[in-house]
């Protein structure tokens, strides 16, 4: 998961591959509770591991109910049969809508002392029609800040059973789903019925929880989309076990992938025309713009198909969360596309329909909003601008316009605060960077070169870490190389030059931070030493090995960009790297910098001798006929003797930004 502040997607430029999505997670914060209600043990198959269901686990430990956690896989020990907790109980709920309304009801219906609060967003977020038809019930909930908003105050209950209880449907789905599943715990001696005031929006979240609630042994009685009835002496029973599907919401950006981004086409594993779900009905929507996309039993493949894609005006009532990709489709479209029915995303993690208003004319699209409804005008070449998108704390904001990043201008797309996908979607930009391509020329790389011991190392990996980007610690190459040559019985010498090189062609190396990895084995201190550092000079003189650890290094440069450091990142292996930076410090700190991380390791060193090498090791590298230690010309010089390794990643990051501008 990227966790920086902000994230640049460079121009992408097409897409094809498998993508295996995350499991639902409407399905599973419904599962997990359903559990936790039932007697005896689920164990629950493919959860999505998210910001949502961890608040939701959370709050079951508090409860009570076991909960063991391996991988995906969720074994629940239920609360059915059991007394519940009597002492008070606080619970911090996030921005968790999923988690925070039908445990809301839940606990009312139940009764006890527990309070539910979450992050500010939460707060704004309403639920008094939730808590009046609990009211309605005869639930004790009382408001602990503004009214009709978390937080909430939940006692013991009055229930009243006798008559219908009432719950408005037109602000969210999520109300009536939390009444359907809490009402069970109440209907032992007698039939519940629950009548929906207005029109019920987001019918397939419904269908969602009605199919769940009969898997666990409760049979609701549909009357239309009105009435609800849950018949007398309905118990939850545990299915045993249960596969969570995977989420069709996040299979909109990859559908919406597939449609707008040249290439073979994108094949989504974990979900298919036959779910569940109500968002996957956005693969019709996105048909109708253009897409051409086949289904089997648990897969989805899209392909390109009408370009530019069609304009389309859509009543959105029955795909509310997935409908927000479509607003980024509609940028790629040949006219305007009007999307109508979406109060609901005024309720949401944030002010929806502002939110991609706000962004999309970012973006330079013309945007017109209403109360319920968003017009998005395309945008044609020529008129993107670099834009840096607020993502609001919402991870569907977030992956939205990552989608932005296909258009016709080439123009990065930067998102702010990126790890507001882990609410669903811990993953999203790796999974969208495993199957997207560019031209070389499109990947940023930073180099930072150097002498021996000038903090190149240190301070690439965390200006890397900072950006989110790839880290390439090119010196590390040559050792690993050496040590991987020992290891396979090759001597370093001419004799094993072919050997070496095909070896080093295939490397199976990366860098995590500061850490060295040769396939699963942390190679870290064995290449470190002064012994390795001979070893790396003795392959670098082979010009097959040489040669091969170019092509090597090339390959680091993956989305969405790199940091590479080294000796010759600027001038041989990276000329056209947007911003070069030749770090130094003089001998003497280099040299006491050394002596200090030796003596850190156990290792006895003599500061002078160590500054003599260090010196003799300028001279030689400084002196090379292949690739000398030298800045490149456009380089900028950054003499960190007597800068704190913050100060230097904060000079680098102004001088990144200075030439990353958006709007």
């Amino acid at each position: 998961m990227f966790s920086t502040a902000f994230l640049d997607i460079p121009s992408l430029q097409g897409a094809s591959g498998t993508v295996t999505l995350p499991g639902s997670k409407s399905i599973s914060n419904r599962v997990l509770l359903l559990s936790a209600l039932c007697q005896g043990t689920t164990v629950v198959h493919d959860l999505l591991d998210s910001d949502d269901t961890r608040v939701m686990l959370a709050a079951l430990r508090q409860l009570g109910c076991g909960v063991d956690v391996e991988g995906t896989t969720v074994t629940i020990t239920g609360l059915g049969g059991r007394a519940w907790p009597t002492e008070a109980i606080e619970f911090f709920m996030g921005n968790a809508g999923t988690a925070m309304r039908p445990l809301t009801a839940a606990l009312a219906v139940q009764g006890g002392d527990f309070t539910l609060k979450g992050v500010p967003r939460m707060h704004e977020r309403p639920i008094g029609d939730l808590v009046d038809a609990l009211r309605e019930l005869g639930c004790t909930i009382d408001y602990l800040g503004n009214e009709g908003y978390p937080p909430l105050r939940i006692g013991q209950p009055r229930l009243q059973l006798d008559k219908p209880i009432p719950v408005r449907g037109d602000v969210s789905s999520q109300f009536l789903t939390a009444l359907l599943m809490a009402l069970p715990l109440a209907s032992q001696d007698r039939a519940i019925t629950i009548e929906v005031v207005g029109e019920l929006i987001s019918k397939p979240y419904i269908e969602i929880t009605l199919n769940l609630l009969a898997r666990y042994g409760i049979q609701v009685e549909r009357q239309g989309w009105e009435r609800f009835v849950i018949p007398a002496g309905s118990r939850y029973q545990s299915p045993g076990r249960i596969h969570v599907e995977a989420d069709a919401s996040s299979a909109s950006y990859f559908i919406a992938l597939g449609a707008i981004a040249k290439g073979d086409g994108i094949r989504i594993q974990g979900v298919g025309a036959d779910s569940i779900q109500g968002d996957i009905r956005f693969m019709d929507a996105a048909a109708q713009m253009g897409a051409q996309i086949t289904s089997g039993p648990n897969w989805l493949e899209i392909q390109r198909g009408a370009w530019p894609l069609k304009g389309i005006t859509l009543d959105c009532n029955h795909i509310p969360d997935a409908a927000m990709t479509l607003a980024v489709m509609a940028l790629y479209a040949d006219g305007p596309t009007t999307l109508r029915n979406i109060a609901s995303w005024r309720v949401k993690e944030t002010d929806r329909i502002v939110a991609m208003a706000a962004e999309s004319r970012k973006l330079g699209a013309t945007v017109e909003e209403g109360p319920d409804w968003i017009t998005i005008h395309p945008l044609p070449a020529g008129k993107w601008q670099r834009a840096s998108i607020h993502t609001y704390d919402d991870h569907r904001v977030a992956m939205c316009f990552s989608l932005a990043a296909f258009n016709a201008d080439q123009v990065p797309v930067r998102l702010e605060d990126p790890k507001c996908v882990a609410k669903t979607f811990p993953d999203y930009f790796e999974a969208l960077f495993s199957v997207a391509h560019t031209a070389a020329h499109n990947i940023p790389v930073i180099c930072i070169d150097g002498p021996t011991a000038s903090g190149k190392g240190t301070l690439a990996s965390r200006v890397a870490a900072q950006l989110g980007y790839h880290y390439l610690d090119s010196g590390a190459l040559y050792r690993v190389t050496a040590h991987a040559a020992l290891q396979a019985g090759l001597t370093l010498e001419n004799a094993d030059e072919a050997a070496i090189a095909e070896l080093a062609r295939h490397l199976p190396v990366r860098f995590e931070g500061e850490l060295v990895m040769l396939g699963k084995v942390d190679v870290t201190d064995a290449i470190r030493s002064e012994q390795g550092g001979m070893n790396a000079s003795k392959v670098s003189v082979l010009p097959k090995v040489r040669q091969a650890l170019i092509d090597l290094q090339h390959s680091f440069q993956r989305l969405p960009g790199l940091l590479a450091d080294g000796r010759d990142m600027g001038t041989v292996i990276f000329p056209d790297a947007p911003l070069k930076v030749f770090l130094t410090a003089s001998a003497a700190k280099r040299a006491a910098r050394r002596h200090k991380q030796l003596i850190l390791k156990g290792f006895s060193a003599n500061i002078d001798s160590l500054r003599a090498d260090l010196e003799a090791r300028d001279a030689r590298d400084m002196s090379r006929s292949v690739a000398p230690l030298l800045p490149a010309q456009d380089a900028l010089q950054l003499d960190n003797s007597s800068l704190t390794i913050e100060a230097s990643v904060e000079q680098v990051m102004v001088w990144w930004q200075s030439r990353q501008v958006f709007g």
